[in-house]
């Protein structure tokens, strides 16, 4: 094994309860002073976001926001939110919210100042360098779930609104400057979002682990994030006020998108084709597909899941490993199949050349091919 690969590690985090009252020092801090605050549709009239916009406005750096953004972000989102940002004169952005306000947020600041489309930027090879770094401008992130991560990432994952496949767009410039994770921003989150949420910063770790590249320190995080929230996920599904669990459920899910900078797998290349094509919630869709996806990979990982079990106090090897997945879906309201999810009448010639087509291939531990990549969708429903 040759021991080389290029390693990055994540920003400036707030961590704590109350710390959303530090949002107008953050952005002074990354050198904002007229911010939008992006957001979601859903989340742009609720009180935390009132909130945060008020601690703006106090500080005198106005209150804007934009929120014209779906569950699963489109290019189309980004679009219109590019025509805000730039007729309003923005110098940088708040990015709040899930996933998809943090993933919209992060692709209006990288495109605030391009002039080449935002397809040019996908996480292929070194496309990144197409852009004009002087052009990014700087984030905020706060997030109000725990699991996508992407406060601590350096990319979007947006849908393509014409062939419904979705995107990640990449920039090391796209990681904030500073993030604030207060835990008392989830308090509010419904039993299937924290259910959904949570397991995708599982999934996040399971894959990051399970990857064959070399990273040692992301191999570890992934390992403990693991354990964060085998222990405190059920805590926060069955008591949304139970503040200890959130927080450390907002690490965990810090925690997940950090490790990924080992890989993500087949877990990831199934669900974005099917929640682009089938608007599924990502993180749910990871939990339905990881049980199959764990039979799949078996010959590659059992060793590697026979660690990770004794470590998590989980008996039975690979064995016990899986019966736990599969529990803890069941006990968190996971629907068994794609099916029951309501993926109908799926296209899968066209769902399987997508996930082949997914970066997140490339860190499977066994090698995906049309055959039995198609078999693995049919595992699913």
């Amino acid at each position: 094994m040759t021991l080389r690969a290029n390693w990055s590690y994540p920003t400036s985090v707030r961590f704590g309860v109350g710390r959303i009252s530090e949002l107008a020092d953050a952005c002074k801090a990354a050198g904002i002073s007229k911010p939008l605050l992006v957001t979601d549709r859903g989340l742009a009239p609720m009180e935390i976001t009132v909130r945060a916009r008020q601690i703006l406005a106090d500080a005198g750096l106005g209150g804007d926001m934009f929120a014209d953004v779906d569950a699963n972000p489109t290019d189309i989102n980004v679009e219109v939110g590019l025509r805000v940002y730039r007729a309003g004169g923005y110098d940088g952005v708040v990015a709040f919210g899930g996933g998809s306000g943090l993933d919209v947020g992060k692709a209006l600041a990288l495109m605030a100042g391009q002039t080449r489309p935002l397809w040019d930027f996908e996480d292929i090879g070194d496309w990144w360098t197409r852009s004009d770094p002087a052009g990014i401008a700087p984030i905020v992130a706060v997030p109000t779930t725990a699991g996508t991560g992407s406060e601590v990432g350096r990319a979007s994952l947006i849908t393509n609104s014409e062939s419904h496949e979705k995107k990640i767009i990449f920039h090391p410039k796209m990681l904030p400057a500073v993030v604030i994770c207060d835990p008392e921003l989830t308090v509010g989150m419904p039993k299937a979002i924290t259910a959904g949420t949570g397991l995708d910063a599982f999934a996040h770790c399971v894959e990051a682990y399970c990857s064959p590249h070399f990273h040692p320190m992301s191999h570890g995080i992934a390992l403990e994030g693991m354990r964060l929230v085998k222990e405190y996920l059920p805590r926060a599904y069955a008591d949304g006020t139970d503040i200890d669990a959130r927080a450390q459920m907002m690490a965990a899910a810090a925690m997940g998108a950090t490790a990924f900078q080992k890989g993500l797998g087949a877990i990831h290349a199934l669900s974005h084709p099917i929640g682009a094509v089938h608007h599924t919630h990502h993180g749910t869709t990871n939990a339905v597909v990881m049980p199959a996806v764990l039979r799949f990979n078996r010959p590659a990982i059992e060793e590697a899941i026979d660690r990770a079990a004794a470590y998590l106090g989980i008996a039975g090897g690979f064995e016990g490993f899986y019966a736990y997945v599969v529990a803890l879906n069941a006990s968190l309201g996971i629907p068994e199949t794609l099916t029951a999810l309501g993926v109908t009448d799926p296209d899968l010639e066209a769902l399987t050349r997508s996930a082949l087509n997914d970066p997140s291939t490339g860190g499977n531990p066994v090698e995906m091919t049309p055959e039995n990549t198609r078999a693995l969708f049919e595992a699913c429903l």
